[in-house]
């Protein structure tokens, strides 16, 4: 499914964290003079054909939620990407000498600003939002290797209960009940983002929902007590 262009965005307007980068005294003119074309994506698969871009940094999500995946002997790795994420078409050949398939899946209709050579231009007048954006790609590998670091653990409802409060860090909303994590995950995502098998997850969630830590809502997952910290047992759940 491919994105359809759509009108001009201006992203500093939406994205106040780029925009503190820029001195307070030029920020104004830079906040609408920095103008970039804007894609939307509607949920659904996506081939990520509107990633390929000629020069320029990337792509910037302005709203929604995409999950890239990349497959490997039938199995699946995930990375869950959202606002403020910056995306960059990276040609699969080359990367690995391994037969790879890759995708993404849009979970939540999802704008995204095509920074690209014309975008470049303009922040030549302004040179520390540059920086800032390279920071994003460095937080995004950051997060890649969280994430690495939750697969290695043993057990699948540990690697569970600590993905979902790690996204929680970024998505949730604390409630009365609990700590709201506003993404409709399903057991076969979720299974690729803990290195799993779905049905290993649906077991291991329902282990979770027993203790009273997670539970299934309408609105995504919610959370309940503290977020784990270092665990005594060493047990493992096949994956």
């Amino acid at each position: 499914m491919a994105g359809n262009p759509a009108s001009v965005c201006y992203p500093l307007q939406e994205d106040s964290e780029l925009a503190e980068a820029i001195d307070p005294g030029h920020r104004a003119a830079a906040v609408s003079a920095l103008a970039a074309r804007e894609l939307d994506i509607p949920p659904g698969a996506w081939a990520g054909e509107s990633l390929t871009i000629d020069g320029g940094v990337g792509l910037l999500v302005l709203e929604g939620v995409l999950v890239r995946r990349i497959g490997i002997g039938g199995r699946f790795s995930a990375e869950l990407l959202g606002e403020g994420d910056i995306l960059r078409n990276v040609g699969e050949e080359g990367l690995s000498p391994l037969s790879m398939s890759s995708g993404w899946l849009v979970l939540e209709a999802t704008r995204l600003a095509v920074l690209d050579d014309r975008f470049v231009r303009q922040l030549a007048a302004f040179p520390r939002l540059a920086g800032r954006l390279f920071s994003r790609s460095v937080l995004r590998s950051r997060q890649i290797a969280v994430n690495m670091a939750i697969v290695h653990q043993a057990r699948v409802d540990v690697r569970l209960h600590m993905l979902l409060w790690h996204l929680a860090g970024r998505w949730g909303r604390v409630r009365a009940d609990g700590v709201l994590v506003p993404l409709r995950l399903t057991h076969a995502i979720l299974a690729e983002l803990v290195a799993a098998r779905r049905p290993t997850v649906t077991s291991a969630l329902t282990e979770l929902g027993r203790e009273g830590l997670v539970q299934s809502v309408q609105e995504g997952w919610l959370l309940s007590g503290d977020p784990p910290g270092e665990l005594a047992h060493n047990g493992a759940s096949a994956a």
